[in-house]
């Protein structure tokens, strides 16, 4: 075991583990983190969004998410924002259809939203939106592929 752990260590300390975004994934990285994050998430994916789905809250989720998500997850009908190029791992372009998240559990996002994701850019933002905003921006990405007329109308203006 003292092997491992030491051979480890000078694998890491000699730099050849490439800490660079533009690097390949590090072994095994994607199946840790994904599992990490699941484990991490928990039963928190079971809790429902409480507010009314309805325009009102639709359109105040744009706001926000112009405001806070668009620099790196993108708008819809846009091209991928610079900011998100040069990141790693590549947020998801929330509005494009292969990375929508329109299936995932609402508790799921909500999570990510409150709380981010460690080593991916993706902040946490407890401290910086109430509540109430964290989840009209879960409800606007859980129906990114059915936006209301006034949700579009939003992010246009």
């Amino acid at each position: 075991m003292f092997i491992v752990v030491a051979g480890g260590y000078l694998l890491v300390r000699s730099g050849r583990l490439s800490m660079a975004t533009s690097a390949p994934p590090l072994p095994m990285e994607m199946k840790l983190a994904h599992m990490a994050i699941r484990a991490s998430i928990g039963d928190a994916k079971d809790k429902k969004d409480p507010l009314p789905f309805d325009d009102a809250n639709m359109v105040a989720g744009v706001k926000v998410y112009k405001q806070h998500c668009a620099l790196c997850h993108g708008s819809p009908q846009q091209p991928q924002p610079a900011m998100a190029k040069a990141m790693y791992p590549p947020p998801p372009q929330l509005f494009e259809s292969k990375d929508m998240v329109t299936d995932d559990p609402d508790g799921e996002t909500y999570w990510k939203v409150v709380h981010g994701i460690r080593l991916t850019g993706m902040p946490g933002f407890a401290d910086i939106l109430t509540d109430t905003q964290c989840w009209q921006v879960t409800m606007l990405v859980a129906h990114a592929d059915k936006l209301s007329h006034a949700a579009q109308m939003a992010f246009e203006h």
